[in-house]
């Protein structure tokens, strides 16, 4: 017995048991009407009934957070060129970026791109040539990564924070380039976060306050919870070493629904803690003037959606009782009772 093949061979089984999951789950998304199909993997249209749950589900959001009393500030889905660069987030993550690129050229250029265009159309879409791209320049605009990177620049150019430091809700079209029949996975979906500033102590404590509040949510939309240390999928041979450095940092948690695998997880919230990495890259600072630390909790708006679908059936009809009223019965009210206990330990906690 070769124990190695055997291993390649079990790894191989295993990712194609995956990928039929995945591929059945979509497939199931788009015969309902669910999801449109554009012909490429990872970019849908969405039905009304799809946005109807995914709005549903942000206004639970909203009454989750809303005795914080955030500031809140929504961006198109991209953002200044030099700000993405200052993020550093192509040491990171270079192979999830998307740039956006214009015809800037003269008269002749743009007889150039039409013959290159005109040629590549007589082939077919698979084989077509990207020639006519030659006359494309990177414009000022990058596509925005995650929801809270056009935040801290908007943040730095206030001065420092007040001395309760500042909480931003904010929610964006958000870009990463990984194709995928994974339903789970797109390239084009939103993010809803709620970002904090301020010292170590007051970040810290947002976290570990919105792993509760957005476990709890999970729990009302009767959806498994599961909470877990994680790392960010950082690119290269090096990248493993800051993947073991987060994880050993325990910087990032998220909470994990079975989606288009059941066997599988899929992080549907993130909870992190970046220390005073962007209070660094855009001189952040305190009331005091020690540079800001930062968190952020992350809701993947179509992944809980889909998750709701995944677990209920794809008639919202035949959802559980308790999850239809939180949805679209009294969902202040609803959230407002669970959350009271939460809230009277919280101040309890901060008397103590």
């Amino acid at each position: 017995m070769n124990s190695m093949t055997d291993t390649v061979a079990a790894a191989a089984a295993s990712a194609a048991a995956k990928a039929t999951a995945a591929t059945g789950f979509r497939d199931e998304l788009l015969a309902a009407g669910l999801l449109i199909d554009t012909g490429e993997n990872g970019l849908y249209g969405r039905s009304q009934l799809f946005e109807n749950v995914l709005d549903r589900v942000n206004v639970a959001i909203t009454q989750l957070g809303a005795d914080q009393q955030p500031e809140v500030l929504r961006f198109p889905p991209a953002m200044r060129r030099t700000d993405f660069e200052d993020s550093e987030y192509l040491k990171s993550f270079p192979n999830l970026a998307g740039t956006i690129h214009s015809f800037c050229g003269n008269d002749m250029g743009h007889r150039r791109l039409l013959r290159a265009l005109d040629d590549a159309m007589t082939e077919s879409d698979e084989e077509r040539s990207d020639a006519w791209m030659a006359q494309q320049k990177p414009t000022r605009v990058v596509l925005t990564p995650a929801a809270c990177y056009p935040v801290y620049p908007v943040m730095a150019r206030r001065g420092p924070l007040p001395a309760d430091g500042r909480t931003i809700d904010v929610l964006s079209y958000c870009f990463r380039y990984e194709p995928s029949l994974d339903p789970g996975r797109m390239q084009m979906f939103r993010q809803r976060e709620y970002v904090r500033l301020g010292s170590a102590e007051q970040v810290m404590a947002f976290r570990q306050m919105w792993i509760e509040r957005g476990s709890l949510l999970v729990t009302l939309l009767q959806l498994p919870v599961e909470v877990d240390l994680a790392n960010d999928p950082f690119f290269g041979r090096g990248g493993k070493i800051v993947a073991d450095s987060q994880r050993a940092q325990a910087l990032k948690f998220e909470l994990l629904i079975p989606l288009a695998d059941p066997r599988g997880k899929t992080a549907c919230l993130s909870f992190n803690y970046h220390m005073d990495h962007f209070g660094a890259i855009w001189k952040i600072v305190c009331e005091d003037g020690a540079l800001a630390h930062t968190g952020c909790v992350g809701f993947g708006m179509e992944r809980i959606t889909l998750a709701l679908f995944r677990h209920h059936g794809l008639d919202v009809n035949h959802w559980p009782d308790e999850v239809r009223a939180l949805l679209w019965g009294d969902t202040e009210a609803r959230v407002a009772q669970h959350m009271q206990p939460m809230q009277t330990a919280q101040r309890a906690g901060a008397g103590a």
